[in-house]
């Protein structure tokens, strides 16, 4: 029975990848390869920060709609480092003491922590479908893809997740109490017999990443085959009006946002692959069910967990490859305290008055006004020079 405990709950997110060698929050679980890179990973807050103000300037050439779901979807990788691996990763090896060990304080990270996941991902699915609109759905793309319809899906899809994620902890407990203060969070014995945990278990696999993948995959494949078919009649119209084979501008307008799209969702896919199919080959092939005292898929299971918590770091390296005028803003803002330096550099320093110039002919202080009072340098008189004489 715990052989079958411990199979199934490793399903569960890389949140609650914990087992009861290290089961909860407050024990280390410096056994887990994960727990190797979660210092490495902590090092791109920084960049979605930097992703979030350069985006937030609305200068890179994107629409507004394109815009909101790529800050929405920065801001939402920010909240899956902070709190899936700063609290609760880090957490683990190194702020053993502190109050991020509370019960009430564990269960809200774990709150946190798979509804950031689940915004993260179903951004991705929103944005993808946003710009499946745009290209195969003239139609519906005047009311659809804009603004105002733009941050009512991000507000509603947050709003959902964090409604659908309120169960969770209510999943854990505390471990036996020291001076009366609860500390840790603990799997419940519940959650792995009766029934409605079980459903909310697969529902929640379900929803994040399996049907999430698989409708990534769908909007792709369609919006490739629209640009297909466009891009061939549009060519042909070109072709029969005017003979040549310019460049068209409508197509190059198009090219910005489909490679940024195709990028994007691209990476979702790589990076997500080796958790969905660890997922489907638990699930179908039944492997749960076997008693064993070890996992031989341990390594692929925690390679999965690394690379989707890697998913939340790299669309700003996206924006950088893909986007010419995000560079220019990016290089903009690494610039931009040197320029700040330079600027109050006169105002640290005031410059030093400059010297009068000399020119080539020099006036005698006490002949001013007479005739003679200026001479050229060659002219000058040296000491010890006796006074010229001439007529007087």
């Amino acid at each position: 029975m715990l052989d079958s405990v411990k199979s199934e709950f490793r399903l569960h997110k890389d949140y609650a990848v914990v087992g009861p060698t290290n089961a909860v929050m407050g024990r280390c679980i410096c056994d887990s390869p994960v727990s190797d890179f979660t210092v490495s990973l902590s090092l791109f807050l920084s960049v979605n920060l930097l992703a979030i103000v350069i985006l937030s300037r609305g200068k890179c050439g994107l629409s507004k709609c394109i815009t909101r779901y790529l800050v929405a979807m920065a801001t939402a990788d920010l909240l899956v480092i902070v709190c899936n691996v700063i609290l609760y990763r880090i957490a683990h090896l190194y702020w053993r003491d502190t109050f991020l060990l509370y019960t009430p304080v564990c269960r809200f990270i774990l709150f946190l922590a798979p509804t950031a996941t689940d915004s993260s991902v179903w951004l991705t699915v929103a944005f993808t479908f946003d710009r499946f609109v745009a290209i195969s759905c003239q139609k519906l793309k005047t009311k659809y893809c804009t603004e105002k319809t733009s941050l009512v899906i991000i507000v509603t899809l947050s709003a959902l997740f964090g409604l659908k994620n309120i169960p969770r902890p209510f999943v854990y407990i505390h471990y036996p109490t020291v001076n009366n203060i609860p500390r840790g969070c603990l799997v419940s014995s519940q959650f792995y017999i009766l029934p409605t945990w079980i459903a909310f278990s697969w529902i929640e696999q379900l929803l994040t990443p399996l049907l999430p993948f698989c409708l990534i995959l769908l909007f792709n494949a369609l919006t490739v085959r629209r640009i297909l078919v466009a891009s061939r009649a549009r060519r042909s119209l070109r072709d029969l009006s005017n003979g040549e084979n310019d460049k068209d501008p409508e197509m190059k307008n198009r090219r910005r946002s489909i490679v940024l799209l195709f990028a994007i969702s691209g990476s979702f896919i790589l990076l997500w692959m080796t958790t969905v199919v660890y997922f489907l080959y638990y699930r179908i092939s039944g492997v749960f069910n076997r008693r064993s005292l070890f996992n031989p898929f341990a390594t692929f299971e925690q390679a999965g967990i690394l690379l989707q918590l890697l998913s939340s770091c790299t669309n700003t390296a996206i924006y950088t490859v893909t986007q010419s005028k995000f560079r220019e803003e990016l290089l903009n803002v690494i610039k931009y305290p040197f320029t700040l330096m330079d600027a109050l550099q006169p105002l640290r320093c005031p410059p030093v008055a400059e010297s009068p110039k000399r020119t080539g002919r020099h006036r005698v202080p006490h002949l001013q006004g007479h005739p003679g009072a200026e001479y050229s340098a060659k002219e000058r008189p040296t000491v010890g020079a006796t006074a010229p004489t001439g007529p007087v």
